[in-house]
This record gives structure tokens, sequence and C-alpha cells, in this order.
């Protein structure tokens, strides 16, 4: 059992309503400092609107405790870029004046992407940019909604990469919602499956158990588009 000192989040009968609909209903898990919790689960079941549960912008009932230490950088679903004439440095400038080369480093960049305007970049780049923005103020919690939606399938990996040498290198937190079990099965420690309620809490090597696939998503039809 972890020790408490360990704990960076710990959620506990998490409701969510919106309107006349239940969205999420008593959902109960806690996060480790430093490991990759994956969010899992059908279209539907909450995984978004559980992140905005946790950074406080949707109403909830439940308790969401954050340790005391925690600064967290988060990286939208989609961000779209018109032709605003904005280069990469302008955009990370508007967050902080300093420490956009070194935070685009960090994530495969260099620094000749500073002078690119945000709309010639490829999904890769760009969200590679939103990445080196969200950990430009050195947060030590990091949550992405579906980091590879809008990347090429060859950048998809990379991205991934990206997450887990944060993590190793810089002891960051990672909670990512995904839809590509062989992604959560080799990238995270810990899943939530959702559909509503929790429908599975624990290690993420136990998704090869094709059972608790079929339970997390309710039939095989549905599982065969998960896995790659």
């Amino acid at each position: 059992m972890s020790d408490s000192h360990d704990i960076l989040l710990r959620v506990t009968d998490l409701s969510v309503r919106l309107g006349d609909q239940l969205v999420l209903d008593n959902v109960t898990f806690q996060v480790e400092k430093g490991t990759t919790l994956a969010i899992l689960g059908p279209n539907g079941a909450g995984k978004t609107t559980l992140f905005r549960a946790l950074l406080n912008v949707t109403p909830y009932t439940g308790k969401i405790d954050w340790s005391e230490t925690v600064k967290i950088g988060y990286v939208p679903q989609r961000m779209t870029v018109t032709d605003v004439p904005i280069s990469v440095n302008e955009f990370l400038s508007l967050k902080q004046k300093t420490g956009s080369e070194e935070s685009l480093l960090s994530v495969g960049l260099d620094r000749d992407v500073l002078r690119r305007r945000l709309s010639v970049l490829s999904g890769g780049e760009m969200q590679r940019v939103l990445i080196s923005w969200a950990i430009l103020d050195r947060p030590n919690v990091l949550l992405f909604d579906e980091p590879t939606s809008s990347v090429d399938i060859g950048s998809e990996e990379l991205v991934y990469e990206i997450l887990n040498k944060l993590e190793r290198e810089l002891g960051m937190t990672v909670l990512l919602i995904s839809h590509d079990i062989h992604v959560v099965m080799h990238y995270s420690d810990e899943t939530l499956a959702l559909n509503k309620s929790v429908t599975y809490f624990g290690e993420s090597k136990n998704l090869s158990d094709p059972g608790l696939l079929e339970k997390i998503y309710g039939s095989t039809t549905i599982l065969d588009r998960h896995i790659h």
C-alpha cells in the first residue's frame, strides 16, 4: 500500500451532473507522485469531464484532494490555429517571457522552430509546442486530453516517449486520456477505465486480459476499434 506522502491526487465519490444528465457517478481513485495514469473508456464515458472537474472548471460533488505542492500543466484535446501571423516564440512568450528555448529542447524541438508560424507546423510539431507551453512554468503534474488526436501516425509514439521522458527525468506526474489500448499498456503505470462510473482501476499491464477489455468497452465489436 502506498505511503500517504506519495499520493499526489485523491478523488473520492466524484459525481458530475450536466443539466439532467449524470456524466460521472461516484468516481474514486488516487494517483501516486511520479507515475503516469491513463484514463480510458468509450466515447461519452466522462473522461474530458473528469479533467474539467480536476481543473475546477466544472461543478461537482465529492472530494478532489490535490497535494499542497501541486502545480498543473494542461494540454487540451484540440487547439485550432488559424492564419493568425504569430510565431512559436510569440505564442510561448504570451505565457512566459523566458525559458522558451529550453522548454522546446525538452520536447525534442530545436530553437529554429521559434521563428516559425504556428499555422505552418505539422500536427506532431504543434502537439510538441503545446507540451512545451504546458511545461514552460515547470509544473509537476501534466494533464493531456488525447495527446495524439491530431498527430500523424509516425509522430504518435514520439509524443508518448516525450511524456515518459518528462515523467522519468523531471519527476512529473502525468494524467492522459487515450483511446489506444496499446499505448496505454506500454506508456502508463495505471489505468482508470470510465463509463460514467469506474469500470477498472489498477495496473495497465492487466489490460492484456480480453475479458477486462470487454468489461470496459461493453462489446467485442467496440473493443476491436481500440486495439491496434
